[in-house]
């Protein structure tokens, strides 16, 4: 009981792979998959930071470290599927922050509760910090789809993956997206040029829908 229990069902983010029931060339956790989109949201906020925007830095780490810590009780559903219809999203979410919710009352001691209601909440909002964060988990789509068109890849999940991602951040409007789409989306295409699949026409193609 007490906060050991928390400390202790984080390694079972260890044993979720994302992206299930698919061939995969390397296999990510959803452990990793937190760690990731931590590192790119510090990068992303001090790019909004280079342009005047101000940053919660407390919310953010609180937001990015936690957002996927329910799906220690549901798994990591595909995203085709968790995204087919807005009426499936909101059930998932709803059970998920609900068994959250529940974990935190039974076994959190009550002066902690409120702490932890706020940090593993779902962090994905119309805030900077929010936008950062939803940026960072479609980054790491990005990047995790990339990495298994460019080893040749054809399952065609992860081309849905990698172009939805891609169309989901250019219509975020922050600063950070217009660097991204301008710096480094072009690096990541030049050195997918040598994949089997053509990277740089899905590339555009999501760009120009």
């Amino acid at each position: 009981m007490g906060i050991h229990t928390y400390f202790q069902s984080l390694t079972d983010l260890e044993r979720i792979i994302r992206c299930p029931g698919k061939f995969k060339f390397q296999e990510h956790s959803v452990s990793a998959h937190s760690w990731k989109v931590v590192q790119y949201a510090k990068t992303l906020a001090d790019i909004e930071e280079s342009n005047g925007v101000a940053i919660d830095w407390k919310k953010l780490y609180e937001i990015t470290s936690s957002h996927d810590y329910g799906e220690i009780f549901i798994g990591d559903i595909k995203t085709p599927v968790k995204h087919s219809s807005l009426e499936l999203r909101a059930m998932l979410q709803q059970v998920e922050e609900g068994m959250v919710d529940h974990f935190i009352d039974e076994h959190i001691p009550a002066e902690f509760q409120p702490i932890f209601h706020r940090q593993l909440r779902e962090g994905k909002d119309n805030s900077v910090e929010g936008q950062i964060l939803e940026v960072a988990d479609k980054m790491d789509q990005i990047y995790e789809a990339f990495s298994e068109l460019q080893l040749g890849n054809t399952e065609k999940e992860f081309v849905t993956m990698y172009r939805n991602a891609l169309i989901k951040i250019k219509q975020i409007k922050l600063h950070c997206v217009d660097y991204f789409l301008r710096n480094i989306l072009p690096d990541l295409v030049s050195e997918g040029s040598r994949s089997p699949i053509d990277i740089e026409k899905i590339t555009n193609e999501a760009l120009a829908s």
